[in-house]
């Protein structure tokens, strides 16, 4: 029965991330605060740690299978001499690669103490709060820089302006996907690109991170079968719940304002430090 209830919660919690991925809410940030809501545990100290960046590979799945046709293109575009530099599937990587760089050295660097300081509601919500506010602030300066340009295309400058301002999200309640947004709008990117490039971005980076929370963790085989069953299925249903999500994510921007997401996440995290002092988390 026990195990039971952890795949339920596992569903939950696979359900709250897929929605929340790729949404400039922080689906890291909600993680924690169902995570305590719900009393999800396991028996290593260091599971629910790794859980929480493992299962979204699993909305980092709905992105390759969604963009499968432009990352296919990539590849067959890959060699420079064939197409160009501009057009090839190699400086398109390139500019992944490097938009990766300041979140590798500081996510190295700052890791441990984001997950010794700040992995808690209280911390995430005040961090929702703020990042919220950073949100419409940001929008309402940057968003119309370049409307026009709809094509996927970076530059050298553009990926590390966007890559520094990822490093924002290594504060749990910030959000990956609004710290790149707005990296991408600071650096002149239309909200659709700058968001799809996001995406792409999201691949080796949650890769990377997960890699080193399995790492930290001792491996997959450290865990019991309940824990490594749960895990499959956050991970499945995270993969499902984004799958839906994504489309419709890109659809709303390219016709209204993140400012609704900013508002929601304000009034969430007024829930949760209300919740938080009243004693609500275990």
């Amino acid at each position: 029965m026990e195990t039971i209830f952890f795949i339920i919660k596992s569903i939950i919690l696979g359900i709250v991330e897929g929605i929340t991925e790729f949404l400039p809410v922080s689906s890291t940030g909600h993680l924690v605060i169902f995570q305590n809501l719900i009393g999800f545990k396991g028996t290593n100290p260091k599971y629910v740690e790794m859980y929480t960046y493992v299962i979204q590979l699993g909305a980092i799945l709905a992105v390759v299978i969604l963009y499968w046709g432009k990352i296919k293109d990539t590849l067959i575009n890959f060699f420079p001499k064939k197409v160009g530099y501009e057009n090839s599937g190699f400086k398109f990587w390139f500019m992944i690669f490097i938009a990766c760089i300041p979140g590798g050295i500081f996510g190295v660097l700052l890791d441990d103490l984001a997950d010794k300081y700040l992995f808690n509601p209280i911390s995430v919500a005040i961090t929702l709060f703020l990042g919220a506010i950073w949100i419409i602030y940001a929008e309402n300066k940057f968003r119309n820089n370049n409307l026009k340009t709809q094509e996927l295309k970076v530059t050298a400058k553009q990926a590390i302006v966007i890559g520094l301002f990822q490093c924002l999200a290594i504060i749990p309640g910030m959000s990956r996907s609004a710290s790149t947004i707005i990296g991408g709008w600071v650096a002149g990117l239309s909200t659709v690109v700058a968001a799809e490039f996001s995406f792409f971005l999201a691949m080796p980076v949650m890769v990377g991170m997960s890699f080193l929370k399995l790492l930290k963790i001792g491996g997959i085989f450290t865990l019991t079968s309940a824990e490594v069953i749960s895990l499959a299925v956050g991970f499945i249903v995270s993969f499902l719940v984004a799958l839906m999500v994504i489309n419709k994510f890109i659809s709303y921007l390219k016709k209204k304002p993140m400012t609704v997401f900013a508002v929601y996440r304000m009034i969430f995290a007024v829930v949760v430090l209300v919740a938080g002092f009243l004693g609500v988390f275990y």
